[in-house]
């Protein structure tokens, strides 16, 4: 009986949480595609979920260096706050940064504006061409299947066509933590290595590493206005439109992205463990309650996602 109990002692104390289980998961997945493949890249544009990507991958290999660079999607319209951040975390981690910009290609005349001022959309071409630019055969992102219908279909290994296109009807199976990154020249991968985690996860994470992030991710004073049912946040990319009210308000950041389509959400939570209670009582996901990109149709990210977006 005492080395039963003995028994029972130790394996409720070597008992890893559900956070343990998922930082392992995402580590082991990240040195897997390191290991396999020549030249992964990091897209990171400073928003938690890369944030939290990259903070696993300095832990899988440390002490040393992170393997491989960060690729950053630059719309032109991004917060302030996020592009100091993000130079700010690259020049901290000694990493090498590389910026595909959408300007450029609206410059030259290989893409144009949108009729609705959002440029999420125009992210695609860039994207794929700094992919191939960099011959880059693994490309690492912070993709959450709870986030959206679209990328709950997405494995963790993702197989891109020559064209970078996705088909979520061509998905190979994933069985015991063994990923298939076979591919044929001109062909990639995406890695997601959080893809199990949920918002509420990524946040009690955060709490737990103390990791920093951007400051509008915390309550703080805005001018915003109201279209629809989301705070707009005022600004050059996103001037309110005749009738629309601006007011200041305490709000914050679920996620960042364009600020034509990136609302912000009412809230006083301004330190982590205020978040962490804040999502534990959300009923709907961060981008369904944030992202107008998202609602342009049922399908509005999985379109964007065939087409070659992250």
């Amino acid at each position: 009986m005492r080395v039963a109990h003995m028994s029972a002692v130790s394996t409720a104390s070597t008992a890893l949480s559900t956070l343990d289980l998922l930082e392992a998961e995402a580590i082991h997945i990240i040195r897997e595609v390191v290991a396999e493949f020549e030249r992964p890249v990091l897209l990171f544009s400073g928003g938690k979920d890369s944030v939290v990507v990259l903070h696993l991958a300095t832990k899988a290999f440390a002490p040393g260096r992170v393997p491989f660079p960060v690729l950053h999607v630059d719309t032109g319209h991004n917060f302030p706050e996020v592009l100091r951040f993000r130079d700010e975390t690259v020049a901290r981690l000694g990493l090498r940064l590389e910026v595909a910009r959408v300007q450029d290609y609206i410059d030259d005349g290989r893409l144009q504006e949108r009729a609705d001022g959002t440029r999420n959309p125009l992210q695609t071409l860039p994207l794929l061409d700094a992919i191939a630019a960099g011959r880059h055969d693994a490309v690492f992102g912070g993709a959450r299947r709870d986030e959206d219908k679209a990328r709950a279909k997405e494995r963790i290994i993702s197989l891109r066509d020559e064209f970078g296109q996705w088909d979520p009807r061509n998905q190979r199976p994933e069985l015991w933590s063994l990923y298939n990154g076979r591919h044929t020249p001109g062909q990639h991968v995406r890695a997601f290595p959080i893809s199990n985690w949920t918002e509420l996860d990524i946040w009690r994470y955060i709490e737990r590493e103390d990791i920093a992030l951007p400051p509008l991710y915390f309550a703080h004073e805005r001018e915003v206005y109201r279209r629809g049912d989301m705070w707009h946040p005022v600004g050059p990319f996103s001037p309110p439109r005749e009738g629309e009210q601006v007011e200041v308000r305490t709000v914050r950041y679920r996620t960042v992205g364009d600020m034509s389509c990136t609302g912000a959400v009412e809230s006083d939570a301004a330190d982590l463990a205020s978040i962490v209670a804040e999502v534990a009582r959300t009923t709907i996901t961060e981008r369904g309650a944030t992202r107008a990109d998202d609602r342009l149709s049922e399908a509005a990210m999985e379109d964007r996602k065939k087409d070659g977006y992250f």
